[in-house]
């Protein structure tokens, strides 16, 4: 057995982190190496802590990392399980995976919710704070093992365990993208008018309205303009329903 593989044990059962030693074994599989890497990536913004210069430290960095290793492991993945569909096909399926919804909902299973730092209204602020812990900390076993092993991790802790990818396929919610095929067929325009901002800074949400042949046809809102981009399809989507039940 390797030396590294009896002293991370005895040191996680000996650190003052060791409950956050155990947590990161129970989700991942391994003890960290660099624990002070993994509590970086739970220590949201509304917690930043601030060095003498003035520069503030919060998980943001190792979430844009994260957030780039993540994607190329899933679209790596997909490429091999799938060798006989298309670009389309590969980027809708990915985007599903990755989407702030599902890390959102994965974070929540894996109980990385539990650890995150956070301020305590921060959960009615900050809509995507448990799917970017998820993220910074694919962004911490990245620097703390390299990329190879973060990919294994990913792919046998991750996908396999927790992502049904046949039902993934089977399940359109890209209503956008939906909208948009059946107003081809049906010779359609369709037009996404982004009306108005509401709040400021993270707070901020957009709202967007769907015109139907330059008819409003449904009006979403969400704190991204894809988002809400997505919200207002569903509507225009359930109103095209409706109107050939009628």
């Amino acid at each position: 057995m390797p030396r590294f593989e009896v002293i991370r044990p005895l040191r996680a059962a000996l650190s003052e982190d060791k409950a956050l030693f155990d947590a990161i074994k129970n989700i991942f599989g391994f003890y960290p190496g660099n624990i002070f890497l993994y509590k970086l990536a739970l220590r949201h913004r509304s917690v930043a802590k601030e060095l003498n210069n003035g520069a503030k430290v919060s998980n943001e960095r190792l979430e844009y990392l994260g957030d780039a290793i993540l994607s190329a492991v899933v679209a790596d993945h997909l490429f091999k399980t799938f060798p006989l569909k298309d670009e389309g096909f590969l980027t809708e399926m990915r985007s599903r995976i990755v989407s702030r919804a599902q890390l959102n909902n994965l974070s929540q299973k894996l109980g990385i919710v539990n650890l995150i730092q956070t301020s305590p209204d921060s959960n009615n602020v900050y809509r995507s704070i448990k799917g970017d812990a998820f993220e910074a900390l694919v962004g911490a076993v990245y620097l703390d093992q390299g990329y190879e092993f973060t990919r294994k991790v990913l792919i046998e802790k991750v996908i396999r365990l927790h992502f049904d990818l046949e039902q993934l396929e089977n399940n359109n919610t890209n209503y956008k993208s939906r909208l948009i095929e059946w107003a081809q067929r049906e010779k359609v325009s369709v037009e996404f008018v982004t009306l108005n901002e509401v709040g400021h800074g993270y707070t901020k949400q957009y709202v967007v309205e769907v015109l139907l042949d330059k008819k409003a046809s449904g009006k979403g809102r969400d704190y991204s303009i894809k988002g809400a981009e997505q919200n207002a399809a569903m509507k225009a989507l359930m109103q095209v329903e409706e109107q050939k039940t009628a």
